[in-house]
């Protein structure tokens, strides 16, 4: 019950730093409904089990079973993961999966997910640098549409050399009112 309760408090902690980011750049709904899935049965019963508090549970699940039931049922419900953009594709290998790129108001979230995720994570230690770092350790896999992965690569990199208040300017600028 206790690990329960701790994963509770950060996936709720985790909500509410992405809900702020998202508010910041005008992504209003996205804030409020970022990772409800979450709280589902499928995803919080996992989390709670797995729960360590310095790293995401569905790593130690994927490491004991090979593969993440939380994960798996996460990525399919959350827009602002890369993976929810992979459709099978005629130009791949055939039958093969090919990524799409994301619209930009979900590289904004991911963007706010990512900064979260190390604010958690890292607690006192996060920097600005942390979400680069991160986004070059898989920046080479080809699940990446190149659109999504230039993007996104663009305003980590602006977040590590200038700082969230212009990044989040940018943000709100060049990705999500240029759609309105």
């Amino acid at each position: 019950m206790v690990k329960a309760w701790k994963h509770f408090k950060t996936i709720t902690h985790h909500k509410y730093l992405v809900a702020r980011g998202c508010f910041k750049v005008g992504l209003y709904w996205q804030g409020l409904i970022h990772d409800l899935s979450k709280y589902s049965p499928a995803e919080f019963l996992v989390g709670a089990r797995y729960f360590q508090g310095n790293r995401s549970p569905n790593n130690a699940e994927r490491e004991l079973r090979g593969y993440s039931s939380a994960w798996l049922h996460h990525k399919g419900r959350n827009r602002h993961h890369y993976e929810y953009w992979i459709d099978y594709s005629q130009k791949a290998i055939p039958g093969g999966m090919a990524p799409v790129p994301m619209p930009d108001r979900y590289i904004a979230e991911m963007i706010m997910d990512r900064i979260a995720a190390g604010k958690i994570y890292k607690g006192k230690e996060y920097c600005d640098e942390d979400p680069l770092r991160y986004f070059k350790q898989g920046a080479e896999s080809p699940l990446l549409h190149e659109y999504t992965r230039r993007k996104l690569g663009h305003y980590l990199q602006m977040l590590a050399d200038r700082g969230e208040e212009e990044t989040f300017r940018h943000i709100r600028r060049e990705l999500v009112k240029k759609r309105k």
